[in-house]
């Protein structure tokens, strides 16, 4: 059967198993969301219980406005209960009537909800505060800014008396202190916290009678100081030119103290409405527990409902499991050959060609099998023809350049002999040709040398004479070869590298690394300013060689490519100054065959500097430079 075919099977199979649980649930669901509904109905009168609590600490706060709205909340509640007993629809859900079994909780509820409503209602038309606390607290608020102003002048006044009168000056800085606190505990009445603040009023107002009563020299007789440390003092009486603000404050505290004492008595509520608001506190939390008491057995209720159904739930899911379980074995069965072919195109990818899968099957499985197995025959025979063509095309160019180095050799010693006057003497005019002649054998010889060695290195077939060694002489060496054309272009070589440092090297082919960087940053530099530095540094592993001038610099979107084959990062320098573009290719391939690594790092109008490293161990394994 194809795939296709059996996938509609399984969705149908799996399509009528969910059309039939759907049936099966949707009555139970409906019945336990019904029930739960109510119930979370039944959860929210505890919040309008405290919502209602709410309105009333706000209506006590003076929010008038929340008398409409603790009314609505009234009637929002009785609505609320009505409807979970009788049945009905709240916020558009049905609620179902209520079980007989819960008539017993719901009548608590009921009866605790007549008593907090009554209470609440009180609450929604009582009058809040009691005019003569209302009045008393206003004054005090009133007149507090001017009881501040006065004590700070009280202050000014003693400052220019001398320290004889330093303890008044401590009295009229309290007297000043008090002022601000007496405002502030009239403010915090006007919020409602009374109850938190009335004690510290006293306080302050015994602390304000004392302390002008010492300054005016007026007996402290009549006030109740017990429990503080509040006493009479004997103190110089204040000149009169000082004394003008004492005088104005004693006048005034005399009005406001009268008021700070009704405010100390009474409360800032009316007495209807403070008998009210303390019942329905109390009130409220007997409703709460009437309220939970009736969810919990709503819940035990609810649940043994479910029980009921439990056995035919748990048939359905064995059944649900049986049916998956089947579908499950006949897609894995279906798609386990894909897996096969998964793992053959890693394989492919990796470089293993040629490789065919076994199936048998005639669906769309076994065709894309049938089609890899070309596919892989097909990538193995290219890839077969292209090694080939690749071995062939490297042994052509190897024929050619070796071919090309041959003829080149005794042109380059004839030259030589002819300009040495060997076979004669020759004009000037002819040593002038003669010179060309030998200069582009030269230039050509190098080339062609150069490809042998890309393409030995390339083939694996470049041999590396490795002995341990003093790196410097092989500077020495690197730099005595371009010597003539370090002297003509006047530019400053300075080889710093140790002379004890040693390490495992082919000599002649670091010379050749090194030639070739050194070539590069003659290049580079400008003539009589030029400066080139070989210096090196080591640590237990390896030796580290770095070449660095102070050249016009490579751009940083060239140096990624410095050390492909035949790159040139200035075509117009190489025209100039010649090269074939493999000078540094053919460096990080004598590098990587003794182990080490080359890099790069150069800025424009700065310079550059090449650093190679050449391990200590003559056993490493050659790696490719990075």
């Amino acid at each position: 059967m194809k795939i296709i075919s059996k996938t509609y099977v399984l969705i149908g199979i799996l399509v009528a198993v969910a059309l039939f649980n759907l049936f099966i649930l949707y009555n139970t669901q409906t019945s336990a969301t019904n029930d739960s509904y109510a119930i979370i109905r039944a959860g929210d009168l505890k919040t309008k219980v405290e919502t209602i609590a709410s309105l009333a600490s706000s209506i006590a706060g003076g929010n008038e406005d929340d008398r409409k709205n603790l009314e609505n909340e009234i009637r929002d509640f009785d609505n609320v209960v009505d409807t979970l007993k009788n049945g009905g629809v709240i916020r558009g859900q049905a609620i179902p009537q209520l079980s007989p079994d819960l008539s017993s909780d719901y009548d608590l509820v009921k009866k605790n909800w007549e008593s907090y409503k009554k209470e609440a209602s009180q609450i929604r038309v009582s009058s809040v505060h009691n005019p003569e606390t209302v009045s008393a607290l206003n004054y005090v608020l009133d007149k507090n800014t001017e009881m501040i102003l006065t004590t700070s002048s009280l202050v000014k006044d003693l400052t220019e008396l001398n320290r004889d009168y330093n303890r008044h000056k401590e009295i009229a800085k309290e007297l000043h202190e008090t002022a601000k606190t007496i405002g502030q505990d009239a403010l915090l009445i006007s919020i409602g916290r009374e109850n938190d603040t009335r004690n510290g009023l006293r306080s302050a107002q015994l602390t304000f009678d004392v302390g002008i009563r010492n300054l005016l020299q007026v007996p402290i007789t009549g006030l109740d100081l017990s429990g503080t440390n509040l006493k009479a003092e004997t103190l110089a009486p204040i000149p009169r030119e000082n004394s003008k603000s004492l005088d104005q404050i004693d006048a005034l505290w005399e009005a406001v103290s009268l008021r700070v004492k009704i405010l100390e008595k009474n409360s800032l509520f009316s007495e209807e409405f403070s008998k009210s608001f303390s019942s329905l506190n109390k009130q409220r939390k007997s409703l709460l527990d009437s309220i939970d008491n009736m969810l919990d057995m709503w819940n035990e209720n609810r649940l043994n409902k479910r029980n009921e159904g439990q056995m035919v739930i748990q048939a359905i899911i064995g059944v649900d499991i049986i049916i998956f379980i089947i579908v499950l074995f006949v897609i894995r069965k279906s798609l386990l050959p894909l897996q096969t072919i998964t793992n053959a195109l890693s394989r492919i990818k990796e470089g293993v060609y040629g490789e065919k899968i076994k199936y048998s099957s005639r669906d769309e499985i076994g065709e894309l099998a049938s089609t890899f197995n070309i596919m892989s025959d097909t990538i193995k025979t290219k890839e077969e023809e292209t090694r080939r063509m690749s071995v062939a095309k490297d042994e052509f160019l190897t024929m050619i350049t070796h071919e090309l180095k041959t003829p080149l050799v005794p042109i380059q010693g004839y030259a030589d002999m002819l300009l040495g006057g060997h076979l004669g003497s020759l004009t000037d005019k002819q040593k002038e040709r003669m010179g060309i002649i030998k200069s582009s054998a030269t230039s050509l010889l190098q080339i062609i040398s150069d490809l042998l060695d890309a393409q030995k290195l390339e083939l694996g077939q470049l041999r590396m004479k490795k002995e341990v060694s003093p790196i410097q002489n092989t500077v020495l060496r690197s730099i005595q070869t371009l010597q003539p054309q370090i002297d003509e272009n006047k530019i400053t070589v300075s080889n710093e590298v140790s002379p004890k440092t040693l390490v495992p090297h082919d000599a002649d082919r670091i010379t050749q690394v090194l030639t070739n960087l050194i070539k590069n940053s003659i290049k580079a530099v400008k003539p009589n300013v030029g400066t080139i530095k070989i210096t090196s540094s080591e640590d237990a592993n390896e030796v580290r060689i770095t070449v660095s001038d102070n050249g016009g610099g490579i751009p940083p979107e060239k140096q990624t490519k410095l050390f492909t084959k035949f790159y040139q990062a200035d075509a117009s320098l190489t025209r100039e100054k010649g090269g074939s573009g493999l000078g540094l290719s053919i460096c990080r391939g004598i590098v990587g065959a003794h182990g080490g690594k080359i890099m790069l790092e150069s800025a424009p109008e700065v310079g550059t500097s090449v650093t190679f490293s050449l391990p200590k161990d003559a056993s490493k394994d050659a790696k490719a430079a990075v």
